[in-house]
This record gives C-alpha cells, sequence and structure tokens, in this order.
C-alpha cells in the first residue's frame, strides 16, 4: 500500500485499516515518514508536503528498544522515546507503542502506537495527553527496515 493512497483515505477508513492489522515485526532501521492530516480531503496532499519540512520520519534502534524522530530537511535526529509491544488504546489490540513519557520532556505527554499494514509500512496513531491528535506512516525500505519485510 503505497502513502498516496493513504492520504486518500477518509480517517475512518484509516481506523479500520488499524483495527484489522496485526502489530507485524518489530520495527527496525531507517523509515520516511508522512503526516496524514485531513486524511482524504484536498488539503491532505498539501499538508503533508509542507509538514514533510519539519518532520521526514523515524530511525528505529531495536538494540535500545528506542526511536528517535528525523526532523528538518536533513533529517537531524531529535526528540527519542522508548520502543515496546503494547495494547492500543483503539481497540485494546496489540501494537508497539512508541513512549516519550521517560525520554522527553518536550513530548512527555505523546504515546504514539503503530501497526505494520503492509510489509514494511507501519501506519501510527498519535496520542497527547491520552486523546488522539493524529495520524502518520512510515515506510521503510524494501528489503530493509521491519524485521521480515521483503
Amino acid at each position: 500500500m503505497e502513502r498516496i493512497s493513504l492520504l486518500s483515505m477518509s480517517g475512518r477508513e484509516l481506523d479500520r485499516l488499524f483495527r484489522r492489522s496485526p502489530a507485524g515485526s518489530p520495527p527496525r532501521g531507517t523509515a520516511d515518514g508522512v503526516f496524514l492530516l485531513m486524511p482524504g480531503t484536498p488539503a491532505a496532499r498539501p499538508l503533508a508536503r509542507l509538514l514533510r519540512l519539519a518532520w521526514r520520519g523515524k530511525a528505529f534502534d531495536d538494540r535500545r528498544a528506542g526511536m528517535t524522530n528525523l526532523v528538518l530537511p536533513i533529517g537531524l535526529r531529535a526528540v527519542r522515546a522508548q520502543v515496546r509491544p503494547g495494547v492500543s488504546r483503539l481497540d485494546g489490540g496489540a501494537c508497539h507503542v512508541l513512549d516519550y513519557s521517560r525520554t522527553s520532556l518536550v513530548a512527555r505527554h505523546v504515546r504514539d502506537e503503530i501497526r505494520e499494514i503492509a510489509p514494511g509500512i507501519y501506519l501510527g496513531l498519535v496520542h497527547w495527553r491520552g486523546l488522539r491528535v493524529g495520524r502518520f506512516a512510515l515506510r521503510f525500505a524494501p528489503g530493509r527496515g521491519a524485521a521480515g519485510a521483503c
């Protein structure tokens, strides 16, 4: 599944996709990211392009059970999180939790949840202070990233 099609899906369709997807393989390596703001509307693509100037994706380090966001056009590593298996706040099913509460003062109230919707492609939900506030997608290069990705 391409990110472009994810931008075309409505929020309800993305939630259904998240619900029916397994947690998948633990993420490893560097993933290209895209925000899914106002999905399914004409504004989704321009917003994704604009926000790409600030956020590029995530770099996962399975040896440290951690992750760092890639920011700015140069892909600067900033804002770390712990990565662990967990339970989704959306539906109680298994997911990978990206927990910023002990690693970042700036994002300490943020919790991301991700599930693998296709080999090497993850759909993520962003929670702030327990409220879901956004969605994003991550794509690992083919043959790299998620364990077992083609």
